[in-house]
């Protein structure tokens, strides 16, 4: 159902001149009843200006005397006096200028993954010229050297949706179909005529002894009997150490000596004995 111009304004605009309920307004409207009481109750578009649907040819005033008798119906739009914008004839894709250097790149890409495809096709897909479409097939469009190809879809050149449209169409012109490949069916195991006897279990190696340090480092080269150096004494160094004097009151145990007595004539003669050799 069409909506009227400026709906909240409409709204408005039958709150406070009609005796409509808020489920028959919201349903012209396009809003919900909800927000039909807010508007009743000041709470959504205060202020706002309402909008006469009589005066600009949108509804009758006739349509709305009926549906303020009857509650249960509905409002329905006036007929317009004004003629309508006449819709566009189909025709090539209209192609924003900053996509337009994408469409070598998405005709390349068309032309090797669909060669089922036409050239109208393209041309109203892409939104290109069948000359374009041959250069680029012929290779020798000015820009063969730089094309990429790439899917419209990702660059924005047309909808998923309309794409497989025309790969549908084009494949049953052609009587031809697109048939997933089916998997391939399970391979059946067989068991072996002649099994295989066990192996025997194979003993385990016994532990390699640690390595000692005369394999690592190699055999000890010192002497196994090495004869001892003499040890030098103090004796030998500074001599025989002094005796201690024996202590004068310790008791003398050698025997005394023999007195020896001298005559006066031997004393004499030892005398004159010196003074001869003086």
């Amino acid at each position: 159902m069409a909506q009227p111009l400026m709906p909240k304004a409409t709204a408005v605009w039958l709150v406070d001149n009609t005796a409509l309920t808020f489920d028959q307004i919201a349903d012209f409207c396009g809003l919900h009843n909800l927000e039909v009481q807010a508007i009743a109750d000041g709470e959504v578009a205060p202020g706002m200006q309402g909008l006469d649907p009589t005066a600009n040819g949108q509804l009758e005033k006739e349509e709305i005397a009926r549906c303020e008798a009857d509650p249960v119906g509905r409002m329905e739009m006036a007929k317009p006096t004004v003629p309508l914008p006449k819709v566009r004839q189909k025709g090539a894709r209209y192609t924003p200028i900053s996509k337009r250097q994408d469409r070598p790149d998405a005709i390349a890409w068309l032309l090797r993954s669909y060669p089922e495809l036409s050239d109208a096709q393209i041309s109203r897909l892409i939104g290109t010229t069948k000359p374009t479409i041959n250069a680029i097939r012929d290779k020798t469009h000015r820009n063969s050297a730089t094309i990429k190809p790439q899917s419209p879809v990702y660059l924005g050149l047309c909808a998923a949706p309309d794409l497989e449209k025309m790969i549908t169409i084009a494949r049953a012109r052609a009587g031809t179909t697109h048939t997933p490949t089916q998997p391939l069916p399970p391979i059946a195991a067989t068991e072996p005529a002649n099994e295989q006897a066990p192996m025997p279990p194979q003993p385990k190696p016994a532990p390699e002894a640690a390595p000692t340090a005369e394999e690592v480092f190699g055999a000890s080269t010192a002497p196994a009997d090495k004869e001892e150096e003499p040890q030098i004494k103090s004796e030998d160094v500074f001599g025989p150490a002094p005796t201690a004097k024996p202590d004068a009151a310790a008791e003398d145990t050698s025997e005394p000596e023999a007195e020896v007595k001298v005559t006066p004539e031997e004393v004499s003669e030892a005398t004159a004995d010196k003074s001869e050799g003086a």
